[in-house]
C-alpha cells in the first residue's frame, strides 16, 4: 500500500489542531479529574480520548481527495 503525501499532510494538520483543542478542552475547561470521576477510571478515559483523536484523523485521511 502506497501512502500519499498530501493525505498524510492534511491528516497530520488535522491531528495536531484537534489534539491541541482536545487537550485544552479536557485539561482547562472540563478538568481531567472530573472526567476521571465521571468515567470511573483512567483507562476508560484514556481510551475514549484516544478514540476521539484517532477516529476523526483516520476519517480525514480516508476522505481527502488526492490530486493526480
Amino acid at each position: 500500500m502506497k501512502l500519499k503525501k498530501r493525505k498524510i499532510k492534511y491528516s497530520a494538520i488535522f491531528f495536531l489542531c484537534w489534539f491541541a483543542f482536545l487537550v485544552f478542552l479536557v485539561d482547562g475547561v472540563l478538568k481531567f479529574q472530573t472526567l476521571v470521576d465521571y468515567f470511573g477510571s483512567y483507562a476508560l478515559l484514556e481510551v475514549a480520548l484516544l478514540l476521539l483523536v484517532l477516529l476523526p484523523t483516520l476519517a480525514v485521511y480516508a476522505f481527502t481527495k488526492e490530486k493526480k
